[in-house]
C-alpha cells in the first residue's frame, strides 16, 4: 500500500482481505475519512499511531485482524483512547459514553511499532498467524470484495453492478484473479478523484475503446 504515501488527498480507503500488516504509507493521507482494513493481518494495535495523525478520519473498521486479540472490549477502548474522533469502529456507532470510558479502560500508543525481525514486508508474528489462517469460502471472499466495492462506488454516487452479474463473471475466475479484480476496481474507483477533468476525459476515451474491443471480441466468439 506503498501508493498511499503519494496520494494524501484520497479520502476512502478499502483494503479488507489483502494482507497487510502495515499501516505507516497510511500516515500522510490527511484527508482520509473512511478507511476499511477488516481481515489482513495487522498483528498490533500500535499500527493506529500512523492513524493518530489523521485529523478527518471518521470511519474505521479494524475487525477480524489478529490485533484484535481475544478481548473485544479492550480492543474497542483502546482504538477510541488513540482515535477518539471516530463516529463509526467496526460498523458500530461510537457514543460519548464509549469515550469517556476508553480514556479509563484503553491504553494509549504514543511509539509506532517495531519492525525487528522483518523479511519482505512480513514479521516473523505476522507470518506466524497468518499461517495458521483457514481459507476462506469463496463465497465469504466475494462477499468481502463486494461489500467494499459497493462502498466506494456509493462514494461517486455510482449504480451497483448486479451482484448476479458479478457471480457470473467470477464463476469463471479462480480465487485469486477474483480478489484481484475487486482490489484493481477499488483502487481505480479511488484513483479518479485524484484526476482533474482533462485526465478523466483521457480516462473516458481509455474505457471507450476497451468496451469496444471487448465487444468485438465476444460478437467474434459467438
Amino acid at each position: 500500500i506503498s501508493i498511499c504515501r503519494d496520494l494524501p488527498n484520497i479520502e476512502v480507503i478499502t483494503f479488507s482481505v489483502n494482507g497487510i500488516s502495515d499501516l505507516e504509507p497510511l500516515h500522510q493521507c490527511q484527508n482520509l475519512s473512511e478507511l476499511y482494513l477488516r481481515k489482513n493481518n495487522i498483528t498490533s494495535l500500535e499500527e493506529l499511531f500512523y492513524l493518530k495523525a489523521l485529523p478527518r478520519l471518521r470511519v474505521l473498521w479494524l475487525a477480524e485482524n489478529p490485533c484484535c486479540g481475544p478481548d473485544p472490549h479492550r480492543y474497542r477502548m483502546t482504538v477510541l483512547r488513540n482515535l477518539p474522533s471516530l463516529q463509526k469502529l467496526d460498523n458500530q456507532a461510537v457514543t460519548e459514553e464509549e469515550l469517556s470510558q476508553a480514556l479509563v479502560d484503553g491504553v494509549e500508543i504514543t511509539a509506532p511499532p517495531a519492525r525487528s525481525n522483518v523479511e519482505n514486508g512480513w514479521s516473523e508474528s505476522t507470518a506466524s498467524s497468518a499461517g495458521g489462517r483457514t481459507t476462506e469460502p469463496e463465497s465469504e471472499l466475494l462477499s468481502c470484495s463486494l461489500e467494499e466495492t459497493d462502498k466506494t462506488q456509493e462514494e461517486f454516487d455510482m449504480k451497483h453492478v448486479p451482484r448476479d452479474k458479478y457471480s457470473s463473471f467470477s464463476l469463471q475466475k479462480t480465487d485469486c484473479s477474483r480478489k484481484k479484480r475487486n482490489n484493481v476496481l477499488n483502487a481505480i474507483l479511488l484513483l479518479t478523484k485524484e484526476l482533474d477533468a482533462e485526465g478523466l476525459e483521457i480516462i473516458q476515451q481509455t474505457v471507450a475503446r476497451r468496451l469496444q474491443a471487448l465487444q468485438k471480441k465476444e460478437l467474434q466468439e459467438d
